[in-house]
């Protein structure tokens, strides 16, 4: 019962995170600043998160992270590259393109990962890594350019952001991982959150998200980004780890590239070419692939420990 519990649990918060992107996009149409709804998005999850932390284990956990100024330092740098890095990063591509490029484009990220693993090893690429490297070169020429080789089908800002919220994804992962083995992945997430929007609320205050000039349907749609597209696809995911493999999890989770390409094409209406769909079918290999291979890969990191 409890895997069931956790595969259904991953399901949801997958579909959730991909589709949450789709509806950041349509929000971007009735004018809201990006900034700002990056904000309002990290303050109110981050709230959401300690909360629920709050309600399954007691408030005394939440502030001991604060007291260890090593980990309280690693906690801020986390807050602002890793969390706001990816966030911003991803809402900016998804801004400037869509949500489905954006979301391919950072499932880039093992890539990077797999990468850095190997120039700190010092190591000589496998057959492995470089099936991997050219599945994703392959996947990204026929998403951006949909077979031309002139031009792109894309926007070329939208392409940076989308390669930098790879990078910022990596930098999250590999960086989270001394966190989350002291503090529990609630409170870590929850104040990074929190410690990311702080920030850039100085650059874009939540209030210039022009609440008050929405139509209706508009909250509706900011509710589902902060609510589900945020802070109930980062706790499924983290509940879906007590009752399934993190290999489980990540197979799981690439649902949400899925997710979100098909309702950017068949709810917002955005053109997606065909060779723009062989990108996203050599992606989505690449990602299942990894998953598959991830014990290889953590073997392989934990020998240049």
């Amino acid at each position: 019962m409890n895997r069931k519990r956790g595969l259904i649990l991953i399901i949801l918060g997958a579909i959730f995170w991909g589709i949450g992107g789709t509806v950041a996009k349509k929000l971007f149409q009735y004018g809201i600043d990006m900034g700002s709804l990056v904000t309002v998005r990290l303050l109110i999850a981050g709230i959401l998160l300690l909360t629920i932390h709050c309600c399954k284990k007691g408030s005394r956990n939440i502030f001991e992270i604060w007291t260890d100024k090593k980990r309280s330092i690693q906690l801020i740098i986390f807050g602002l590259v890793g969390m706001l890095g990816v966030q911003y990063t991803y809402m900016a591509s998804i801004e400037r393109g869509n949500a489905a490029v954006a979301t391919l484009l950072q499932y880039l990220a093992p890539v990077m990962i797999m990468m850095y693993l190997l120039i700190r090893g010092r190591s000589a690429p496998t057959k492995k890594d470089m099936l991997t490297a050219a599945l994703s070169l392959i996947g990204c020429f026929f998403l951006l350019t949909n077979g031309s080789l002139i031009q792109l089908s894309v926007p070329h800002d939208a392409v940076v952001w989308g390669v930098l919220s790879g990078a910022a994804l990596a930098f999250y992962t590999l960086y989270a991982v001394q966190l989350l083995k002291n503090y529990d992945s609630l409170v870590i997430v929850g104040w990074a959150m929190l410690i990311g929007g702080a920030a850039i609320s100085l650059i874009h205050p939540p209030w210039h998200l022009m609440f008050t000039s929405l139509p209706i349907e508009a909250y509706l749609y900011l509710c589902f980004v902060i609510i589900f597209g945020t802070m109930l696809a980062f706790w499924f995911y983290i509940e879906s780890l007590n009752s399934l493999s993190p290999k489980e999890s990540s197979l799981m989770g690439s649902l949400e590239p899925v997710a979100a390409v098909l309702t950017t094409v068949f709810w917002l209406k955005d053109s997606f070419g065909g060779f723009q769909w062989m990108g996203t079918l050599c992606i989505m290999i690449m990602v299942i692939y990894l998953t598959l291979n991830k014990d290889a890969a953590s073997n392989h990191a934990n020998s240049q420990n």
